[in-house]
């Protein structure tokens, strides 16, 4: 099997759309919120990830296939005074999974972020999706305590009044 990840550019067409192909594959998903993605979401896209000078994607393909990808923002930490790396987005195609694909996009950003100097990679991931939550205790996350008493620290969000505010 001849897997390859590549570092999608914003400003290539074909690149663009397919990752935004398989963004919306994940949108679908009942762990992406099982929605696609609407028209204006898409066009905007189109439009402002190659202003985009804090994040990164990656595209997994199998044989030419593209089939899995993930959304990275670059951000810092204080506590370290040093880059973070946040997963946003990363899914592979359902007929993919359980081959080991995620581990080896997990590794990609992980290579990325010790090119960057990045502290640390943080991301987000529903309590319900345990496959996941596997994936990603294998290759080493955890949920973040500072202390056992002040607990775990949660994902909160606050929906600003726009239209398309999912995500």
């Amino acid at each position: 099997m001849n897997i390859d990840v590549v570092t999608v550019s914003y400003a290539n067409n074909t690149e663009l759309q397919e990752l935004i192909g398989l963004l919306n594959a994940y949108a679908l998903d009942p762990m992406g919120g099982g929605e696609a993605l609407t028209d204006s979401v898409r066009q905007r896209l189109l439009t402002e990830l190659p202003k985009q000078d804090n994040m990164f994607s990656l595209v997994v393909k199998v044989g030419g296939k593209s089939v899995g990808f993930c959304n990275c923002f670059i951000g810092f930490s204080t506590f370290a005074a040093r880059p973070l790396i946040n997963i946003h987005d990363l899914a592979v195609l359902a007929d993919y999974r359980g081959q080991g694909i995620s581990q080896i996009l997990l590794q990609a950003i992980a290579d990325k972020a010790r090119q960057k100097g990045a502290a640390k990679v943080t991301l987000e991931v529903l309590g319900n999706n345990q496959v996941a939550q596997q994936a990603y205790r294998r290759f080493g996350f955890a949920p973040y305590e500072l202390a056992g008493e002040a607990g775990r620290a949660e994902f909160w969000q606050y929906y600003l009044n726009t239209d398309d505010s999912a995500g």
